[in-house]
């Protein structure tokens, strides 16, 4: 069982939802990326997800659209994360799930960043451009390493289309709950939960809800339906937000214990 699905279990036993903290590898420096994960984990966050940078992002708004030009330009590489991963992993049992684009794990070697990113302590891997017909390209390289593959659903998903993502997906399944880039529209329980509720039904794994999550109240709506939430443009833009890296790390630890309060009082 991965650290993923026990720390689900775990939750499902504890009648809670799980909060999921989205945040740029190497954003601003590696250091202050070390810390900041740190302090998500220790704050309540109960699954990271580390973003590799890219020049070319398809699906990112502004906001991670910038936290990725000021990684690259601090020298953010998948090599430099996964050796941040190494160093995160000796202080957190959290689970760790890298969110990468597909050219660069192509560029890596698709069985070698697999065996990489397991060794260093990841746990999951999404490839949010990966088209569904490619899966079998890094599926069997990433499940023969011990990651989870996790892949992106959406209200446009036809039926038959959502099961195979469904069965392809294991730790949980990402909802995305509103269309557009990250960063965008507000997400609604109201406007997706009957999707959710569909996509929970074929799902075998925990559904987490991603896209449009800003504050601790959209949080707590949409924990109600989902399995848990995915935050990611409004953590990184807070730790951005600050002058100094210790402001940072506490911006990001309050808004986190926030939004993880607000989460537990549903």
């Amino acid at each position: 069982m991965s650290r993923i699905t026990e720390t689900m279990e775990r939750l499902r036993r504890e009648k809670k939802s799980a909060l999921a903290i989205f945040l740029t590898g190497g954003d601003p420096s590696l250091a202050a990326s070390r810390d900041l994960i740190l302090a998500a984990a220790g704050a309540g966050a109960d699954i990271i997800e580390i973003g590799v940078p890219f020049s070319d992002p398809l699906a990112d708004g502004p906001v991670i659209q910038r936290s990725f030009h000021r990684a690259i330009k601090a020298g953010a590489s998948v090599n430099s994360l996964l050796k941040l991963v190494e160093s995160v992993r000796k202080e957190t049992d959290i689970p760790l799930v890298f969110m990468i684009a597909t050219t660069l794990v192509i560029n890596h070697g698709v069985e070698r960043f697999m065996k990489d990113s397991a060794k260093a302590g990841v746990d999951g891997i999404i490839l949010p451009d990966a088209p569904l017909e490619e899966a079998a390209e890094f599926v069997p390289s990433a499940r023969a390493a011990g990651l989870d593959t996790i892949f992106l659903a959406a209200p446009t998903s036809t039926p038959q289309r959502l099961k195979s993502l469904a069965r392809l997906s294991t730790g949980f399944l990402y909802y995305i709950s509103v269309s557009g880039v990250t960063g965008g529209k507000s997400a609604t329980a109201a406007d997706v939960g009957a999707y959710i509720r569909k996509a929970r039904k074929v799902s075998k794994a925990p559904v987490l809800a991603g896209f449009g999550v800003k504050t601790p109240e959209q949080a707590k709506a949409l924990s109600k339906v989902a399995d848990g939430v995915i935050i990611g443009s409004a953590a990184v833009d807070i730790a951005a937000s600050a002058k100094k890296k210790s402001a940072a790390v506490e911006a990001l630890a309050g808004f986190v214990g926030s939004v993880r309060k607000a989460m537990d009082s549903r």
